[in-house]
């Protein structure tokens, strides 16, 4: 209860009066900016209305730009920019014109600032076992640098098998990067840190929250998994450094994941999305080349698609949206998290609606249900459509795949939901290559075998407790 005294009822008074102006200033911005009329309504009436609860809810969660990183970009002086100048550069001997197979696919260089290119390999990685093999056996092998990047990193036996590596090759004289995501490596004990900064090892963190501008937004992730060595190959897909992610967790194994190793030239393109990270974060550029190194072995198309808060338009949500416009014959989609927003769904059914064999596959036994709730809306409103969803049952499905037609595949950290489409940095290596394309499609394949159909009578069938249930996770979309 507040003391009815002079001095504490003026405090009271002023700091009421500070979070009702907090509120208009924010109510007006909130207007200006948010994404859609629903969403800046909804927003603005909150907060005039409530602004003790609504004023810092809307700094932390109400803002979809990394205003501090669109700065960096526009800094015509950074090193970023003159590097980003320089790959065009370099790769311009190996660049591609698609045309007009899949989609337009000018459209995409345009949101990536970067070209198609030819020359590379890709190899296609299942499950955590063959990718942590195929990363250390590199990290084992670098001679010059390592550049490594995950949301999440533990202090667990997967965690120290890294760690140890890169110790020993900072040792050794190689320079050794190692970024990984505040919020998701929260866990990362000071001596795990120490242990690697001691060796001579470069370590950060994202720091979003680095500048007193930015202080709030603990809201945008580095949701990126990169591993670069030397230039010459680099891994992307959904793996983090957990036990987890090799078979090690008491519910939700056996755990069902992909991952790529690239070489090539496209390998510049995917440093250049670390590099630009790390300088964010560090104001410092790493020790790298830039020199391309044409893959002997294949000739395959790939183009990298890193995507985030700082972009000039919804890269991630854009790109889901031109590969399903794209497709002819089918389009098939493994994501752990099924909450898309209304013109992906839109693209989701018209496909369906065209004749194309479009497919979903979600976890059956999810790692968090609020999300799951909230997917079991969104299957309601495709399954009309003609759009088939299957529920993968053997262990827990986090794999971020998509499937185009005969001749595409793209492979990456972003899942299909708002936060990889808004709010997460994450990175998509799409390859144009039959081949490659046809070895996905027995992945899929395999996992289509090990999953369940969900039917309409699945639906009808759900208690009303689930479906009010999944209305109601379905409110926070934006921000699961």
């Amino acid at each position: 209860m507040i003391d009815p005294s002079p001095t504490n009822l003026s405090v009271f008074g002023a700091t009421v009066f500070v979070f009702v102006l907090l509120g208009i200033v924010s109510a007006v911005q909130a207007v200006m900016t948010t994404r859609t009329s629903q969403g800046a309504v909804a927003w603005a009436i909150t907060l005039v209305t409530w602004p003790f609860f609504a004023v810092p809810a809307y700094w932390i969660f109400g803002r979809n730009k990394f205003q501090g990183y669109v700065n960096l970009r526009r800094d015509r002086t950074s090193d970023a920019i003159d590097n980003l100048d320089d790959v065009r550069r370099q790769l311009t001997p190996y660049t591609v014109d698609l045309g007009t197979r899949f989609g337009e696919a000018r459209a995409l260089e345009q949101l990536a600032r970067m070209r198609f290119t030819r020359n590379n390999d890709t190899r296609l990685l299942v499950n955590g076992r063959a990718t942590f093999d195929a990363i250390f056996a590199e990290i084992d092998a670098a001679t010059t640098y390592i550049l490594v990047q995950f949301f999440i990193i533990h202090d667990d036996s997967l965690g120290r098998q890294l760690k140890d590596r890169l110790i020993a090759q900072a040792k050794r004289g190689l320079s050794v990067y190692l970024l990984y995501d505040d919020i998701g490596s929260s866990g990362i004990p000071k001596a795990f840190v120490n242990e690697l900064t001691a060796a001579g090892v470069h370590i950060t963190g994202m720091r979003t929250t680095r500048g007193w501008r930015n202080r709030f937004q603990i809201n945008f992730r580095n949701h990126r998994k990169i591993v670069i060595v030397d230039g010459r190959i680099a891994f992307v897909g959904g793996h983090n450094v957990g036990d987890e992610y090799i078979g090690m967790h008491p519910r939700l194994t056996p755990w069902r994941d992909t991952h790529l190793s690239i070489s090539g030239p496209a390998v510049l393109a995917t440093q250049l999305a670390f590099v630009e990270d790390w300088y964010w974060a560090t104001e410092s550029m790493p020790d790298v080349t830039w020199e391309p190194q044409p893959s002997m072995e294949h000739d395959r198309m790939v183009f990298v698609l890193p995507s985030g808060p700082a972009d000039d338009y919804e890269t991630c949500g854009l790109f889901f949206t031109h590969a399903i416009n794209s497709a002819d014959d089918r389009i098939w989609i493994a994501t752990p998290y099924f909450v898309p927003d209304e013109g992906v769904i839109t693209a989701l059914q018209l496909a369906a609606l065209r004749g194309v064999d479009v497919r979903v596959l979600i976890p059956g036994i999810p790692d968090k249900p609020w999300i799951k709730l909230a997917a079991m809306s969104y299957v309601n409103q495709v399954l009309q459509a003609g759009v088939k969803v299957y529920e993968y049952g053997d262990g827990f499905l986090h794999q971020k795949v998509v499937l185009v037609d005969e001749y595409a595949s793209a492979i990456g950290t972003a899942n299909f939901d708002n936060r990889s489409f808004r709010l997460n940095f994450e990175i998509t290596v799409l390859t144009i290559d039959d081949d490659f394309t046809s070895e996905v499609e027995q992945m899929l394949l395999n996992d289509f075998a090990h999953s369940k159909e969900i039917t309409p009578d699945d639906l009808a069938a759900r208690r009303w407790w689930s479906v009010a249930g999944s209305q109601i996770a379905r409110l926070f979309a934006p921000i699961l």
